[in-house]
C-alpha cells in the first residue's frame, strides 16, 4: 500500500505536533524548515495530502504570496488570528483550517483545553490524525468555521491583552476579577473582527453568528472555564496589541480599550 505524504512547513512546537499526528496516523512525512528551498522541495512532493503552514501570524502572508501552485490545493492552516479574508486574498477558496485549542510547549505535556475544529477538504482525515495522538480534534462543516476562528481569536487576543493589562496571571483571574475590562477588551476585539469580516468573500448569515456578541461571549466564557489556570499573558502579547491596533487604525474601528491599555503599557 502506498503511503500518503504529507508535507509540515515550520516544525516549531505546534509544527512538531502536526507531524508527530500525521506520522502517527501513517503519513510518510516531509519537514520544510527556515532556508530550505520550497520549489525543490515542491517538485520533489508534486501532490501532498496535506501541506500543513505552521509559521507564525507575521509569517504567514509572505508565505501563502510565495506558496507553489502545486501545494495550494493541499494547505492546512493552523494559525491564531486568522479569518477567511486571510486567504481569499490569495485566490484561495476552501483550504483545510484547523482553530488550534491544544498548546504544545518545550518540556511540557501538552495541554487541550477545547477539541479542535478542522473544516475544508482534508478536514476528516486530519482530525482523526489529531485525534490519535490524543489531541481531541472535530470535522466541522465550512460554514461554522468562520464562527470557530471569531471564537478562537476572541480567545486569544482578550487573554494576551487583558492578561497584558493586568501584569499577568490566569484567564480564571481575569474573568473572577477583572471581568468588566476584561470584556471590554473582548467588545474592541470582536469589532475588529466584524470590520475584518466586513464585505469579504462570503459574508452572509453565517458569517452574521459568528459575530453575535451574546454567543461569543457565551463561548469566551466556556473557554476560560475550561482551564481557568491558563496563563493570559504570553511573549507574545505585546506583538498582538502592536497588530490590533495596527488593523484597526487601517480599518476605521474604533478600540478605546486596546488603545488605552498601549497607553499604559507603551505599546
Amino acid at each position: 500500500m502506498t503511503r500518503s505524504t504529507s508535507v509540515v512547513v515550520g516544525l516549531g512546537q505546534i509544527g512538531s505536533a502536526f507531524a508527530h499526528a500525521l506520522l502517527r496516523a501513517g503519513h510518510a512525512l516531509v519537514p520544510v524548515n527556515r532556508g530550505d528551498d520550497v520549489s525543490r522541495v515542491a517538485a520533489e512532493v508534486p501532490a501532498p495530502a496535506h501541506v500543513v503552514v505552521a509559521l507564525g501570524e507575521a509569517g504567514l502572508e509572505a508565505w501563502l504570496s510565495a506558496c507553489p501552485a502545486a501545494w495550494r490545493a493541499s494547505l492546512v492552516l493552523v494559525q491564531n488570528e486568522l479569518l477567511p479574508p486571510d486567504w481569499h486574498r490569495h485566490g484561495l477558496e476552501d483550504p483545510t483550517v484547523a482553530s488550534v485549542w491544544f498548546e504544545k510547549k518545550a518540556n511540557k505535556k501538552t495541554t487541550v483545553l477545547l477539541p479542535t475544529p478542522v473544516a475544508g477538504p482534508g478536514a476528516e482525515s486530519l482530525a482523526a490524525a489529531l485525534d490519535g495522538v490524543g489531541y481531541d480534534a472535530e470535522a466541522i462543516p465550512r460554514a461554522a468555521l468562520t464562527a470557530a476562528l471569531v471564537t478562537k481569536n476572541l480567545y486569544i487576543l482578550t487573554s494576551n491583552v487583558a492578561g497584558l493589562d493586568a501584569g499577568g496571571g490566569t484567564v480564571g483571574e481575569l474573568w473572577d476579577t477583572r471581568r468588566d475590562a476584561t470584556l471590554a477588551v473582548a467588545r474592541d476585539v470582536l469589532a475588529l473582527q466584524r470590520a475584518r469580516l466586513a464585505g469579504g468573500p462570503g459574508t452572509g448569515a453565517a458569517d452574521a453568528e459568528a459575530l453575535d456578541e451574546a454567543a461569543r461571549f457565551a463561548a469566551l466564557e466556556r473557554a476560560f472555564a475550561a482551564d481557568p489556570a491558563h496563563g493570559a499573558m504570553g511573549r507574545s502579547a505585546p506583538a498582538r496589541l502592536a497588530r490590533a491596533r495596527a488593523q484597526a487604525e487601517l480599518l476605521g474601528v474604533a478600540v478605546p480599550m486596546l488603545a488605552a491599555i498601549a497607553r499604559r503599557r507603551e505599546v
